[in-house]
């Protein structure tokens, strides 16, 4: 890791920094969450759509969300920046407002909101981020007291700024359970745990196992590398993508594993079916 990588949490807000390098991280986000980019710019892809965020821009992110969050940092060599703060369920439910919320039996389910949402810019945001700034940059410590009170701030913000989102932010209920084909085949290039697809669709694992047999006759974990190779031929011989590009795309973790994969698929490695001048010359290929 670059030694002017770090990042660091006080309580419920995060500073994250990366610096001369761009990179990529497959999340599943547990609670509410609202990013705000520091310096560099950022790129979040859910299933079906695409999120550019840049430097000054505050983003909101729903609970139970699955993405992909590629940070780049500045043309200048400046680092990738952002901070974040967290609204957990626990504090939510602690600090809920006194005034009638409307409730919503859908309101967790998957495609009920847009799950990654650009906040208007306010200098009421604006300026909250930057007195967070003021401490990370110091140095300073954070206490708990404070940063609840920061927190407390930012729901009172949205809730001057978006009130459905405000009112969203306190249905509390698990997800209800949803259609398996359409989430999976949406998001098979994810890789996560099972446990996380059963979560996401709102299953215990043992019926999110017994439940996938039945829609696809087959095991999750047979399927999901079928699908995945499928989609990494089609991205390779059509799209002409280099292997090396395709393999984290599609969910593989490491180009060794996905190479012998996709061999024992389709009989020749992946770099044998790229385009000449997309061809990866591996020694575990030789």
């Amino acid at each position: 890791m670059n030694k002017e990588d770090f990042s660091f949490k006080r309580q419920s807000i995060f500073c994250s920094v990366r610096a001369g390098r761009v990179t990529e991280k497959e999340q599943y986000v547990p609670s509410h969450v609202l990013i705000h980019v520091v310096s560099g710019w950022l790129c979040v892809v859910e299933a079906n759509s695409q999120h550019i965020f840049k430097q000054g821009d505050t983003f909101f992110v729903r609970r139970n969300t699955l993405a992909k969050f590629t940070k780049h940092p500045e043309e200048s060599g400046a680092a990738f920046k952002t901070l974040s703060i967290f609204l957990k369920k626990s504090f939510l439910q602690k600090y809920s407002p006194s005034e009638n919320i409307k409730t919503d039996p859908a309101a967790d389910h998957a495609d009920a909101f847009c799950r990654v949402k650009k906040l208007w810019p306010s200098a009421l945001v604006d300026n909250l981020f930057d007195s967070l700034r003021l401490y990370f940059d110091s140095g300073m410590e954070m206490s708990r007291e404070l940063s609840e009170i920061k927190t407390r701030e930012i729901i009172l913000i949205i809730k001057k700024l978006d009130r459905s989102l405000f009112e969203s932010l306190f249905h509390f209920s698990a997800p209800d359970k949803i259609d398996l084909v359409d989430f999976m085949s949406k998001n098979f290039v994810f890789n996560v745990p099972l446990e996380t697809f059963s979560k996401m669709t709102g299953r215990s694992l043992s019926t999110f196992k017994r439940d996938f047999k039945r829609a696809f006759d087959e095991p999750p974990s047979r399927w999901l590398k079928q699908k995945r190779l499928e989609r990494a031929y089609y991205l390779i011989k059509e799209k002409n993508k280099a292997p090396s590009d395709v393999y984290l795309e599609v969910g593989f973790e490491n180009l060794s594993h996905f190479s012998s994969s996709f061999k024992e698929a389709f009989g020749r490695n992946p770099s044998a079916l790229a385009g000449p001048h997309n061809k990866v010359n591996l020694a575990f290929e030789r």
